[in-house]
Protein backbone atom coordinates (compact mmCIF):
# COMPACT_ATOMS: atom_id res chain seq x y z
CA UNK A 1 0.00 0.00 0.00
CA UNK A 2 1.53 3.51 -0.54
CA UNK A 3 2.61 5.69 1.14
CA UNK A 4 0.11 8.57 2.07
CA UNK A 5 0.77 11.69 0.19
CA UNK A 6 -0.11 14.69 2.28
CA UNK A 7 0.91 17.00 -0.24
CA UNK A 8 4.04 18.29 2.13
CA UNK A 9 7.29 17.08 1.52
CA UNK A 10 9.48 16.03 4.54
CA UNK A 11 12.19 18.23 5.22
CA UNK A 12 15.67 17.20 5.11
CA UNK A 13 17.82 17.99 8.01
CA UNK A 14 20.98 19.77 6.56
CA UNK A 15 24.11 19.75 7.77
CA UNK A 16 26.41 22.74 8.86
CA UNK A 17 26.18 25.81 7.09
CA UNK A 18 29.17 26.83 4.71
CA UNK A 19 30.49 29.69 7.08
CA UNK A 20 29.89 27.49 10.25
CA UNK A 21 32.14 24.48 8.63
CA UNK A 22 34.67 27.56 7.73
CA UNK A 23 35.04 28.47 11.27
CA UNK A 24 35.68 25.08 12.61
CA UNK A 25 38.28 24.19 9.65
CA UNK A 26 39.96 27.57 10.95
CA UNK A 27 39.48 26.78 14.50
CA UNK A 28 41.70 23.15 14.00
CA UNK A 29 44.17 24.29 11.73
CA UNK A 30 45.11 27.26 14.60
CA UNK A 31 45.28 24.34 16.85
CA UNK A 32 47.28 22.21 15.15
CA UNK A 33 49.47 25.05 13.94
CA UNK A 34 49.95 25.72 18.06
CA UNK A 35 51.32 21.92 19.12
CA UNK A 36 53.93 22.08 16.64
CA UNK A 37 54.94 25.41 17.40
CA UNK A 38 54.56 24.00 21.27
CA UNK A 39 56.46 21.18 20.19
CA UNK A 40 59.59 22.75 18.39
CA UNK A 41 59.82 25.11 21.26
CA UNK A 42 60.45 22.15 23.68
CA UNK A 43 62.97 20.55 21.28
CA UNK A 44 65.21 22.82 20.34
CA UNK A 45 65.56 26.30 22.00
CA UNK A 46 65.75 29.98 19.89
CA UNK A 47 69.32 30.84 20.16
CA UNK A 48 68.10 34.21 20.69
CA UNK A 49 66.23 33.23 23.79
CA UNK A 50 69.47 31.15 25.36
CA UNK A 51 71.30 34.47 24.68
CA UNK A 52 69.33 36.78 26.26
CA UNK A 53 69.05 33.86 29.21
CA UNK A 54 72.80 34.05 29.10
CA UNK A 55 72.68 37.63 29.11
CA UNK A 56 70.24 37.45 31.99
CA UNK A 57 72.44 35.15 33.73
CA UNK A 58 75.56 37.32 33.65
CA UNK A 59 73.83 40.14 35.60
CA UNK A 60 72.33 38.13 38.17
CA UNK A 61 75.95 36.88 39.12
CA UNK A 62 77.60 40.28 39.53
CA UNK A 63 73.96 41.60 40.69
CA UNK A 64 72.71 38.75 42.96
CA UNK A 65 69.29 39.63 44.56
CA UNK A 66 69.31 39.47 48.55
CA UNK A 67 68.68 36.51 49.90
CA UNK A 68 69.24 35.01 46.46
CA UNK A 69 72.16 32.95 45.11
CA UNK A 70 74.41 34.49 42.33
CA UNK A 71 74.46 32.07 39.05
CA UNK A 72 76.87 31.26 36.53
CA UNK A 73 79.63 33.55 38.47
CA UNK A 74 82.29 34.62 36.39
CA UNK A 75 85.73 33.11 38.09
CA UNK A 76 88.29 35.98 38.80
CA UNK A 77 90.92 36.49 36.40
CA UNK A 78 94.47 35.02 37.66
CA UNK A 79 97.50 37.63 39.49
CA UNK A 80 100.52 37.56 37.49
CA UNK A 81 102.95 36.07 39.47
CA UNK A 82 105.26 38.58 41.26
CA UNK A 83 108.66 39.34 40.16
CA UNK A 84 111.50 39.03 41.61
CA UNK A 85 112.10 41.03 44.74
CA UNK A 86 114.06 43.98 44.58
CA UNK A 87 117.21 44.02 46.40
CA UNK A 88 117.56 46.31 49.65
CA UNK A 89 120.29 49.02 49.66
CA UNK A 90 122.94 48.32 51.52
CA UNK A 91 123.58 51.21 54.36
CA UNK A 92 126.45 53.76 52.78
CA UNK A 93 129.57 54.41 54.85
CA UNK A 94 130.30 57.83 55.68
CA UNK A 95 134.03 58.74 54.03
CA UNK A 96 136.70 58.44 56.90
CA UNK A 97 137.43 61.99 57.73
CA UNK A 98 140.49 63.57 56.09
CA UNK A 99 143.95 63.25 58.02
CA UNK A 100 145.11 66.67 59.56
CA UNK A 101 147.41 68.55 57.15
CA UNK A 102 151.04 70.13 57.89
CA UNK A 103 151.15 73.65 58.93
CA UNK A 104 150.76 76.26 55.99
CA UNK A 105 149.19 79.79 56.18
CA UNK A 106 146.26 80.55 55.13
CA UNK A 107 145.62 83.14 52.39
CA UNK A 108 141.78 83.51 51.48
CA UNK A 109 138.48 82.12 52.80
CA UNK A 110 135.44 81.69 50.42
CA UNK A 111 132.19 80.72 52.28
CA UNK A 112 129.77 79.99 48.86
CA UNK A 113 126.58 80.12 50.90
CA UNK A 114 126.88 83.49 51.49
CA UNK A 115 128.78 84.59 48.32
CA UNK A 116 131.67 85.27 50.20
CA UNK A 117 135.48 85.56 49.12
CA UNK A 118 138.28 87.43 51.20
CA UNK A 119 141.62 88.03 51.84
CA UNK A 120 143.24 86.31 55.22
CA UNK A 121 146.31 87.79 56.52
CA UNK A 122 148.31 86.47 59.82
CA UNK A 123 148.10 88.21 63.10
CA UNK A 124 149.71 88.09 66.36
CA UNK A 125 147.63 88.14 69.41
CA UNK A 126 147.77 91.49 71.52
CA UNK A 127 149.50 92.08 74.70
CA UNK A 128 146.93 90.70 76.96
CA UNK A 129 147.27 87.20 74.93
CA UNK A 130 143.91 87.61 73.41
CA UNK A 131 142.97 87.84 69.98
CA UNK A 132 143.45 91.02 67.83
CA UNK A 133 141.13 91.84 65.23
CA UNK A 134 141.98 93.04 61.33
CA UNK A 135 142.67 96.97 61.35
CA UNK A 136 139.29 99.32 60.90
CA UNK A 137 140.81 100.61 57.80
CA UNK A 138 140.46 96.94 55.91
CA UNK A 139 136.46 96.00 56.81
CA UNK A 140 136.65 93.14 54.03
CA UNK A 141 139.67 91.47 55.45
CA UNK A 142 139.75 87.93 57.40
CA UNK A 143 142.62 87.90 60.32
CA UNK A 144 143.98 84.33 61.18
CA UNK A 145 145.78 84.05 64.17
CA UNK A 146 149.00 82.68 63.53
CA UNK A 147 150.33 81.76 67.13
CA UNK A 148 147.34 79.13 66.86
CA UNK A 149 147.22 76.04 64.55
CA UNK A 150 146.80 76.77 60.85
CA UNK A 151 143.35 75.96 58.92
CA UNK A 152 143.49 72.50 58.26
CA UNK A 153 146.16 71.17 61.12
CA UNK A 154 145.45 69.80 63.71
CA UNK A 155 143.38 71.68 66.55
CA UNK A 156 141.09 74.89 66.33
CA UNK A 157 142.48 77.28 64.07
CA UNK A 158 140.64 80.74 64.64
CA UNK A 159 139.52 83.96 61.93
CA UNK A 160 138.36 86.84 62.82
CA UNK A 161 136.38 89.15 60.81
CA UNK A 162 134.77 92.62 61.83
CA UNK A 163 130.75 92.93 61.39
CA UNK A 164 130.85 96.42 60.34
CA UNK A 165 132.70 99.13 60.86
CA UNK A 166 132.36 103.18 60.43
CA UNK A 167 131.89 102.87 56.93
CA UNK A 168 129.56 100.36 56.62
CA UNK A 169 128.28 96.52 56.22
CA UNK A 170 132.15 94.28 57.30
CA UNK A 171 132.86 91.11 56.33
CA UNK A 172 131.85 88.67 58.73
CA UNK A 173 127.73 90.91 58.92
CA UNK A 174 126.17 87.89 57.98
CA UNK A 175 127.88 84.49 59.35
CA UNK A 176 125.37 84.14 61.66
CA UNK A 177 123.08 83.09 59.11
CA UNK A 178 125.24 79.96 58.56
CA UNK A 179 123.31 76.36 59.37
CA UNK A 180 124.71 73.44 59.97
CA UNK A 181 125.59 71.77 56.68
CA UNK A 182 127.15 74.82 55.01
CA UNK A 183 130.69 75.01 54.28
CA UNK A 184 133.63 77.21 54.68
CA UNK A 185 136.80 77.22 52.22
CA UNK A 186 140.12 77.83 53.43
CA UNK A 187 142.78 78.55 50.85
CA UNK A 188 146.10 77.82 52.11
CA UNK A 189 149.76 78.69 51.39
CA UNK A 190 150.60 75.20 50.04
CA UNK A 191 147.97 75.39 47.24
CA UNK A 192 145.29 73.30 49.53
CA UNK A 193 142.07 73.92 50.10
CA UNK A 194 141.09 72.93 53.62
CA UNK A 195 136.92 72.69 53.49
CA UNK A 196 135.15 72.63 56.69
CA UNK A 197 131.55 71.84 57.86
CA UNK A 198 129.71 74.05 59.89
CA UNK A 199 128.61 72.10 63.01
CA UNK A 200 126.68 75.36 65.18
CA UNK A 201 126.56 78.84 65.42
CA UNK A 202 126.03 80.54 69.04
CA UNK A 203 126.11 83.52 70.24
CA UNK A 204 127.52 84.48 73.73
CA UNK A 205 127.90 87.39 75.68
CA UNK A 206 131.36 88.95 76.10
CA UNK A 207 130.83 88.67 79.50
CA UNK A 208 130.41 85.25 80.08
CA UNK A 209 132.80 84.16 77.10
CA UNK A 210 133.75 80.13 77.36
CA UNK A 211 137.15 80.36 75.70
CA UNK A 212 137.47 76.79 76.46
CA UNK A 213 134.37 75.66 74.67
CA UNK A 214 135.68 78.22 71.70
CA UNK A 215 139.51 77.62 71.41
CA UNK A 216 139.88 74.51 73.04
CA UNK A 217 141.59 71.34 71.48
CA UNK A 218 139.23 68.77 69.93
CA UNK A 219 141.85 66.24 68.56
CA UNK A 220 140.65 67.33 65.00
CA UNK A 221 140.98 69.91 62.58
CA UNK A 222 138.54 72.56 63.58
CA UNK A 223 137.64 76.01 62.71
CA UNK A 224 136.08 79.02 64.45
CA UNK A 225 134.46 81.90 62.99
CA UNK A 226 134.11 85.21 65.31
CA UNK A 227 132.75 88.11 65.23
CA UNK A 228 130.79 90.77 67.06
CA UNK A 229 127.34 90.35 67.75
CA UNK A 230 124.18 91.38 70.55
CA UNK A 231 122.96 94.72 71.51
CA UNK A 232 125.07 98.00 70.10
CA UNK A 233 126.20 100.77 72.15
CA UNK A 234 128.10 103.59 71.29
CA UNK A 235 130.24 103.83 74.24
CA UNK A 236 131.25 100.08 74.55
CA UNK A 237 130.58 98.64 71.36
CA UNK A 238 128.59 94.97 70.33
CA UNK A 239 127.83 92.97 73.64
CA UNK A 240 127.97 89.93 72.39
CA UNK A 241 129.99 87.64 69.91
CA UNK A 242 128.94 85.66 67.05
CA UNK A 243 131.21 81.95 66.61
CA UNK A 244 130.81 79.72 64.05
CA UNK A 245 131.59 76.14 64.91
CA UNK A 246 133.37 73.97 61.72
CA UNK A 247 135.59 70.87 61.39
CA UNK A 248 137.62 69.36 58.68
CA UNK A 249 135.85 67.16 56.47
CA UNK A 250 137.47 67.78 52.60
CA UNK A 251 141.05 68.71 51.36
CA UNK A 252 141.31 70.43 47.82
CA UNK A 253 143.77 71.22 45.58
CA UNK A 254 143.65 74.99 44.95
Amino acid sequence: MAPRDTGRRRRRRRGPSRACRLSITLSVTFSLVTAVVQGCDDDSPDPGAATASAVADDKVSQHASPGGSPQAARSPSPTPPAGPASPKPRPTRSAPPPAPLPRSPATKLSIPALSLDAPVVGLPLDRAGHPGTPPISKPRLVGWHQDGPAPGERGTALAVGHRDTATGPAVFLNISMLRPGNTVHVTRADRRTAVFTVDAVRTYEKADFPDKVVYGDRGRPELRLLTCGGRFDKKSGYAANVVVFAHLTEVRKA
